[in-house]
Protein backbone atom coordinates (compact mmCIF):
# COMPACT_ATOMS: atom_id res chain seq x y z
CA UNK A 1 0.00 0.00 0.00
CA UNK A 2 1.02 3.46 -1.31
CA UNK A 3 1.70 6.15 1.70
CA UNK A 4 -1.04 8.96 1.32
CA UNK A 5 0.54 12.34 -0.10
CA UNK A 6 2.10 14.73 2.41
CA UNK A 7 -0.57 17.47 3.30
CA UNK A 8 0.69 20.99 2.70
CA UNK A 9 -1.36 24.16 2.94
CA UNK A 10 -0.79 27.62 0.76
CA UNK A 11 -2.30 30.37 2.58
CA UNK A 12 -2.73 33.80 0.72
CA UNK A 13 -4.37 35.38 -2.04
CA UNK A 14 -5.74 33.86 -5.64
CA UNK A 15 -6.17 36.26 -8.59
CA UNK A 16 -5.77 36.42 -11.83
CA UNK A 17 -3.18 38.33 -13.42
CA UNK A 18 -3.55 41.17 -16.47
CA UNK A 19 -0.51 39.98 -18.42
CA UNK A 20 0.10 41.61 -21.91
CA UNK A 21 -0.36 37.98 -23.30
CA UNK A 22 -3.64 37.79 -21.55
CA UNK A 23 -5.37 36.47 -18.19
CA UNK A 24 -3.94 34.25 -15.96
CA UNK A 25 -4.68 32.32 -12.76
CA UNK A 26 -1.86 34.07 -10.00
CA UNK A 27 -1.11 35.05 -6.57
CA UNK A 28 2.35 33.50 -5.08
CA UNK A 29 0.56 31.08 -2.57
CA UNK A 30 -1.64 29.60 -5.38
CA UNK A 31 1.51 29.64 -7.86
CA UNK A 32 2.89 27.58 -5.31
CA UNK A 33 0.27 25.05 -4.56
CA UNK A 34 -0.35 24.60 -8.48
CA UNK A 35 3.28 23.42 -8.52
CA UNK A 36 3.43 21.46 -5.23
CA UNK A 37 -0.18 19.61 -6.94
CA UNK A 38 2.08 18.69 -10.09
CA UNK A 39 5.03 17.34 -7.51
CA UNK A 40 2.15 14.83 -5.90
CA UNK A 41 1.24 16.67 -2.83
CA UNK A 42 -2.35 16.69 -1.02
CA UNK A 43 -2.37 20.90 -1.34
CA UNK A 44 -5.13 22.76 0.48
CA UNK A 45 -5.09 25.93 -0.31
CA UNK A 46 -6.51 28.75 1.94
CA UNK A 47 -8.04 31.55 0.30
CA UNK A 48 -10.88 33.25 -1.03
CA UNK A 49 -12.96 34.19 -3.82
CA UNK A 50 -15.61 36.92 -4.80
CA UNK A 51 -19.47 35.43 -5.83
CA UNK A 52 -18.30 36.70 -9.72
CA UNK A 53 -17.30 35.41 -12.84
CA UNK A 54 -14.25 35.69 -12.36
CA UNK A 55 -13.91 33.73 -9.00
CA UNK A 56 -16.19 31.21 -10.69
CA UNK A 57 -13.59 30.98 -13.65
CA UNK A 58 -10.45 30.57 -11.51
CA UNK A 59 -12.73 27.50 -8.96
CA UNK A 60 -12.95 26.17 -12.84
CA UNK A 61 -9.66 26.35 -13.58
CA UNK A 62 -8.26 24.59 -10.48
CA UNK A 63 -10.74 21.91 -10.34
CA UNK A 64 -9.62 21.12 -13.93
CA UNK A 65 -6.01 20.88 -12.63
CA UNK A 66 -7.05 18.42 -10.04
CA UNK A 67 -6.56 20.71 -6.84
CA UNK A 68 -9.04 20.62 -4.11
CA UNK A 69 -11.69 23.91 -3.38
CA UNK A 70 -12.82 23.21 -0.50
CA UNK A 71 -10.50 25.57 1.27
CA UNK A 72 -11.26 28.22 -1.07
CA UNK A 73 -14.09 30.69 0.31
CA UNK A 74 -16.68 32.35 -1.28
CA UNK A 75 -16.94 35.91 -0.32
CA UNK A 76 -20.23 37.93 -0.10
CA UNK A 77 -19.30 41.39 -0.07
CA UNK A 78 -15.93 41.33 -1.99
CA UNK A 79 -14.93 40.82 -5.58
CA UNK A 80 -12.35 38.06 -6.95
CA UNK A 81 -8.83 39.93 -7.07
CA UNK A 82 -6.80 40.48 -9.69
CA UNK A 83 -3.23 42.20 -10.95
CA UNK A 84 -2.18 44.19 -13.54
CA UNK A 85 1.73 43.15 -14.54
CA UNK A 86 3.76 45.42 -17.32
CA UNK A 87 6.63 43.94 -18.13
CA UNK A 88 10.01 45.14 -19.13
CA UNK A 89 12.32 44.52 -21.80
CA UNK A 90 13.54 41.14 -20.07
CA UNK A 91 10.69 39.94 -18.55
CA UNK A 92 10.40 41.36 -15.35
CA UNK A 93 7.10 42.07 -13.89
CA UNK A 94 5.93 45.15 -12.10
CA UNK A 95 2.55 44.87 -10.03
CA UNK A 96 -0.71 47.06 -9.93
CA UNK A 97 -2.58 44.91 -7.18
CA UNK A 98 -6.52 45.75 -6.58
CA UNK A 99 -6.75 46.63 -2.68
CA UNK A 100 -10.28 45.44 -0.87
CA UNK A 101 -10.89 41.99 -2.49
CA UNK A 102 -12.18 38.93 -1.30
CA UNK A 103 -8.88 37.58 -0.52
CA UNK A 104 -8.32 40.18 2.47
CA UNK A 105 -10.47 37.86 4.28
CA UNK A 106 -10.01 34.37 4.44
CA UNK A 107 -11.66 33.05 6.91
CA UNK A 108 -10.04 29.82 8.68
CA UNK A 109 -13.30 27.02 9.92
CA UNK A 110 -13.19 23.52 10.21
CA UNK A 111 -12.24 22.97 6.68
CA UNK A 112 -8.66 24.38 6.47
CA UNK A 113 -8.13 23.65 10.59
CA UNK A 114 -8.83 20.39 9.91
CA UNK A 115 -6.06 19.65 7.78
CA UNK A 116 -3.49 21.92 9.20
CA UNK A 117 -3.71 19.63 11.69
CA UNK A 118 -1.79 16.69 9.96
CA UNK A 119 0.04 18.95 7.80
CA UNK A 120 3.72 18.81 7.07
CA UNK A 121 3.92 22.14 5.78
CA UNK A 122 2.27 25.63 5.48
CA UNK A 123 3.46 28.29 2.87
CA UNK A 124 2.84 31.88 3.51
CA UNK A 125 3.62 34.65 2.23
CA UNK A 126 3.70 38.73 3.21
CA UNK A 127 1.60 40.10 0.35
CA UNK A 128 -2.31 38.74 2.31
CA UNK A 129 -0.60 40.08 5.28
CA UNK A 130 -1.87 43.43 4.47
CA UNK A 131 -5.02 42.70 6.18
CA UNK A 132 -5.22 41.96 10.15
CA UNK A 133 -8.71 39.59 9.32
CA UNK A 134 -5.71 37.63 7.45
CA UNK A 135 -2.65 37.81 10.30
CA UNK A 136 -5.40 36.59 12.76
CA UNK A 137 -6.22 34.17 10.53
CA UNK A 138 -2.63 32.79 9.62
CA UNK A 139 -1.94 32.83 13.12
CA UNK A 140 -4.67 30.23 13.81
CA UNK A 141 -3.40 28.35 11.16
CA UNK A 142 0.22 28.09 12.71
CA UNK A 143 -1.13 27.39 16.40
CA UNK A 144 -2.95 24.34 14.70
CA UNK A 145 0.37 22.74 12.96
CA UNK A 146 2.25 20.20 14.40
CA UNK A 147 5.53 20.91 16.46
CA UNK A 148 7.18 19.08 13.18
CA UNK A 149 5.75 20.77 10.24
CA UNK A 150 7.37 23.53 7.94
CA UNK A 151 6.35 27.09 8.40
CA UNK A 152 7.65 28.47 5.06
CA UNK A 153 7.45 32.26 5.12
CA UNK A 154 7.64 33.18 0.98
CA UNK A 155 8.52 37.17 1.36
CA UNK A 156 7.18 39.55 -1.70
CA UNK A 157 7.93 42.66 -1.39
CA UNK A 158 5.32 44.67 -3.32
CA UNK A 159 5.23 48.22 -2.86
CA UNK A 160 2.98 49.77 -0.98
CA UNK A 161 2.36 46.51 0.66
CA UNK A 162 6.51 46.18 1.47
CA UNK A 163 6.39 46.92 5.32
CA UNK A 164 9.72 45.49 6.65
CA UNK A 165 8.28 45.42 10.30
CA UNK A 166 5.74 43.15 9.22
CA UNK A 167 8.22 40.95 7.72
CA UNK A 168 10.21 41.05 10.42
CA UNK A 169 7.20 40.18 12.66
CA UNK A 170 6.22 37.35 9.92
CA UNK A 171 10.04 35.53 9.61
CA UNK A 172 10.51 35.16 13.27
CA UNK A 173 7.57 32.51 13.18
CA UNK A 174 8.94 30.63 10.37
CA UNK A 175 11.27 27.74 9.82
CA UNK A 176 12.29 28.42 6.24
CA UNK A 177 12.35 31.69 4.40
CA UNK A 178 12.69 32.29 0.97
CA UNK A 179 13.47 35.64 -0.41
CA UNK A 180 15.29 36.95 -3.55
CA UNK A 181 18.53 39.24 -3.18
CA UNK A 182 17.31 42.07 -3.23
CA UNK A 183 14.70 41.55 -0.69
CA UNK A 184 17.37 39.67 1.60
CA UNK A 185 19.96 42.71 1.66
CA UNK A 186 17.02 45.40 1.97
CA UNK A 187 15.72 43.35 4.90
CA UNK A 188 19.59 42.88 6.50
CA UNK A 189 21.18 46.31 5.94
CA UNK A 190 18.51 48.37 3.91
CA UNK A 191 21.20 48.57 0.74
CA UNK A 192 20.89 47.08 -2.30
CA UNK A 193 21.80 43.82 -3.58
CA UNK A 194 25.26 43.05 -5.09
CA UNK A 195 26.34 39.56 -6.35
CA UNK A 196 28.30 37.76 -3.95
CA UNK A 197 26.58 38.84 -0.38
CA UNK A 198 24.19 36.58 -0.56
CA UNK A 199 25.65 33.93 1.51
CA UNK A 200 26.39 36.61 4.17
CA UNK A 201 23.22 38.01 3.70
CA UNK A 202 21.41 34.11 4.58
CA UNK A 203 23.54 33.59 7.76
CA UNK A 204 22.58 37.20 8.89
CA UNK A 205 19.06 36.41 8.54
CA UNK A 206 19.52 32.80 10.29
CA UNK A 207 21.14 34.88 13.38
CA UNK A 208 18.39 37.26 13.72
CA UNK A 209 15.27 35.03 13.06
CA UNK A 210 16.25 31.68 14.33
CA UNK A 211 15.05 30.39 10.91
CA UNK A 212 16.45 26.62 10.25
CA UNK A 213 16.38 27.15 6.15
CA UNK A 214 16.84 30.56 4.17
CA UNK A 215 16.96 30.07 0.65
CA UNK A 216 18.01 33.39 -1.72
CA UNK A 217 16.92 33.81 -5.48
CA UNK A 218 19.05 35.87 -7.64
CA UNK A 219 17.65 35.74 -10.83
CA UNK A 220 19.80 34.99 -13.65
CA UNK A 221 22.66 34.72 -11.01
CA UNK A 222 21.13 31.38 -9.87
CA UNK A 223 20.22 30.51 -6.39
CA UNK A 224 21.68 29.60 -2.72
CA UNK A 225 20.07 27.49 0.18
CA UNK A 226 21.17 27.47 4.38
CA UNK A 227 20.15 24.85 5.96
CA UNK A 228 21.56 22.69 8.67
CA UNK A 229 25.03 25.66 8.47
CA UNK A 230 25.65 24.29 5.35
CA UNK A 231 25.54 27.01 2.41
CA UNK A 232 24.95 25.59 -1.22
CA UNK A 233 24.92 27.92 -4.69
CA UNK A 234 23.44 27.00 -8.18
CA UNK A 235 24.25 29.27 -10.74
CA UNK A 236 21.81 30.12 -13.14
CA UNK A 237 21.37 28.97 -16.56
CA UNK A 238 20.71 31.07 -19.39
CA UNK A 239 16.78 30.63 -20.66
CA UNK A 240 15.24 32.53 -23.18
CA UNK A 241 12.85 35.02 -20.51
CA UNK A 242 9.26 34.81 -21.81
CA UNK A 243 8.36 36.46 -18.27
CA UNK A 244 9.21 35.93 -14.88
CA UNK A 245 5.95 35.77 -13.22
CA UNK A 246 5.23 32.54 -11.21
CA UNK A 247 9.38 31.31 -11.43
CA UNK A 248 10.10 32.18 -7.83
CA UNK A 249 6.55 30.10 -6.77
CA UNK A 250 7.93 27.48 -8.70
CA UNK A 251 11.36 27.25 -7.46
CA UNK A 252 10.01 27.34 -3.69
CA UNK A 253 7.54 24.53 -4.75
CA UNK A 254 10.15 22.53 -6.00
CA UNK A 255 12.31 23.25 -3.07
CA UNK A 256 10.03 22.50 -0.30
CA UNK A 257 8.61 19.22 -2.43
CA UNK A 258 12.45 17.84 -2.08
CA UNK A 259 12.90 18.71 1.35
CA UNK A 260 9.47 17.26 2.86
CA UNK A 261 10.26 14.53 1.10
CA UNK A 262 13.87 14.34 2.46
CA UNK A 263 15.52 11.72 -0.29
CA UNK A 264 17.57 14.04 -2.19
CA UNK A 265 20.45 15.79 -0.75
CA UNK A 266 19.84 19.47 0.02
CA UNK A 267 22.12 20.71 -3.14
CA UNK A 268 20.08 18.81 -5.33
CA UNK A 269 17.35 19.79 -4.05
CA UNK A 270 18.38 23.28 -5.11
CA UNK A 271 19.30 22.66 -8.45
CA UNK A 272 16.33 20.85 -8.97
CA UNK A 273 14.46 23.99 -7.91
CA UNK A 274 16.44 26.52 -9.73
CA UNK A 275 15.91 24.42 -13.15
CA UNK A 276 12.12 24.41 -12.85
CA UNK A 277 12.78 28.45 -11.88
CA UNK A 278 14.30 28.74 -14.97
CA UNK A 279 11.84 26.15 -17.01
CA UNK A 280 8.33 28.87 -15.96
CA UNK A 281 10.36 31.84 -16.89
CA UNK A 282 10.81 30.53 -20.44
CA UNK A 283 6.92 30.28 -20.41
CA UNK A 284 3.88 32.49 -20.18
CA UNK A 285 2.30 32.96 -16.85
CA UNK A 286 3.02 31.16 -13.59
CA UNK A 287 1.23 28.02 -14.39
CA UNK A 288 2.18 26.38 -17.73
CA UNK A 289 1.09 22.87 -18.67
CA UNK A 290 4.20 20.32 -17.85
CA UNK A 291 5.51 18.90 -20.54
CA UNK A 292 8.76 16.85 -22.43
CA UNK A 293 10.59 19.94 -22.06
CA UNK A 294 10.41 19.81 -18.22
CA UNK A 295 13.22 18.96 -15.88
CA UNK A 296 12.88 16.45 -13.75
CA UNK A 297 11.43 16.90 -10.58
CA UNK A 298 11.96 15.67 -7.12
CA UNK A 299 8.45 14.33 -7.07
CA UNK A 300 6.66 13.80 -3.08
CA UNK A 301 5.08 10.13 -4.17
CA UNK A 302 7.82 8.62 -6.25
Amino acid sequence: MSEPKPVILCFGEILWDFLPAGLFPGGAPFNAAYHLHRHGADVKLVSAVGRDLLGDELLRRIKAWGLSTDTIALHQGLPTGYVRAELSANGDASYDITTSVAWDQIATDQDSLGPAMSARALVFGSLAQRSGFNRAALDRLLATLPAGAERVFDVNLRPPHDDLSLVRELAAKATVLKLNAAEAARLVDHSDESAGREENDARELVRRFHTGTVCITAGARGAGLLRGGAWHWEPGREVTVADTVGAGDAFLASLLSGLVAGRLPDKECLTRATRLGEWVAAHRGATPDYDETLPALASLDS
